[in-house]
């Protein structure tokens, strides 16, 4: 491939296992946080407790406000034999919601499956291997169903992807809001109430949009030239004071990689502005090396996995070299790496 920045491999780096972080640093703000300028090429090493002393106050920080919901059961197949259900979606057509099953045999319309007091049923199948499944729960008591009773998603990265009732904790901003994800957006797990009276005291203030993340997110890049991966279209929106205040700001800065996918999707000489049709909204934008990232001066994320469309992101803003360059950079320096771990800010100007 004459451009390697399209080539999949070319995003691969080295990362023993014990570099991933299994849980997050006590407290969430004693996490490392490591500072990139992007024109002077200048690394900083420093906590995320200090992040204020390396941000202007003429920025304003876009944080992703949703919520992570537990969607994950184990339970039995009516049938016969042990399932596990995965919620993809608090989003429902008629009562059904979308899911991920899996259990022995094949599955069929009208199977039946028990977690507990639990009972769904499969209504339809998608193309993709989806169902949608109908529980025998109205909306408020599914709800508290699921909080009560099932497992927060944490990535099977981190510990074989078994949770426990701290994660429901951990695996959760302190600013989230409105209930809908399946992941967290982990570049805001490091904010905590100090960080943001800090950040009050230089008077940056702070924006929300919501994008609920999606299982997508985790899906692998199987192509070798990245221009031909089918990225995940999730659903997003910003309240209309929220879109004011993101208008009035000098410069934006993006926690996380989904904050910036949105302010990218609405971004339009200048502005954000939503998309003129009704809502709700929803985006599959890719952002790699090449495409011309226009509506932020930085960006607060954590340490991505190789080969993922994350990493390619982060690429995007201050190219593939540089970012694997970095990516050594921490592991000499010894940061944790993924949904648990440390975090970077790059910062474009100074």
């Amino acid at each position: 491939m004459e451009n390697p920045d399209l080539s999949i491999e070319s995003y691969f780096y080295d990362l023993p296992t014990d570099f991933i972080a299994a849980r997050p640093i006590p407290g969430r703000d004693g996490s490392k946080l490591m500072v990139y300028k992007a024109q002077s090429d200048e690394i900083v090493h420093t906590t995320f407790h200090q992040l204020s002393q390396y941000l202007k106050s003429t920025d304003l920080l876009v944080l992703n406000n949703t919520k992570v919901f537990p969607c994950r059961l184990f339970g039995n197949k009516l049938s016969g034999g042990s399932a596990e259900l995965f919620l993809l979606s608090l989003q429902h057509q008629k009562g059904s919601y979308p899911a991920l099953i899996k259990s022995s045999g094949k599955k069929k319309l009208g199977d039946k499956f028990q977690f507990g007091e639990l009972k769904v049923e499969i209504t339809d199948r998608t193309d993709a291997g989806e169902f949608w499944i109908k529980p025998n729960f109205g909306l408020i008591e599914f709800l508290e169903y699921l909080e009560s009773h099932a497992n927060v998603p944490i990535p099977p990265y981190i510990r074989d992807g078994v949770a426990d009732d701290q994660d429901k904790k951990d695996y959760q901003t302190i600013y989230a809001k409105k209930l809908g994800s399946v992941a967290a957006p982990t570049a805001g797990l490091h904010f905590t109430e100090k960080v943001f009276e800090s950040l009050a005291q230089k008077n940056i203030d702070r924006a929300f949009v919501n994008l609920e993340v999606g299982l997508g997110t985790f899906k692998p890049v199987q192509v070798d030239n990245i221009l031909e991966h089918e990225m995940h279209r999730e659903l997003f929106s910003i309240e209309t004071e929220e879109l004011k205040k993101i208008n009035q700001a000098d410069s934006l800065i993006a926690v996380g990689t989904t904050s910036l996918r949105v302010l990218e999707s609405c971004y339009d000489q200048g502005e954000i502005k939503l998309p003129e049709t009704p809502p709700p909204h929803s985006t599959n934008i890719f952002l790699y090396p090449g495409k011309n990232v226009q509506s932020i001066r930085g960006l607060i994320t954590n340490f991505h996995l190789p080969k993922s469309t994350l990493l390619m992101l982060v690429s995007s803003l201050i190219g593939r070299k540089k970012t694997l360059e970095l990516y050594e950079e921490a592991k000499k320096n010894n940061y944790r790496f993924f949904s648990y771990g440390d975090a970077m800010l790059i910062l474009r100007d100074e």
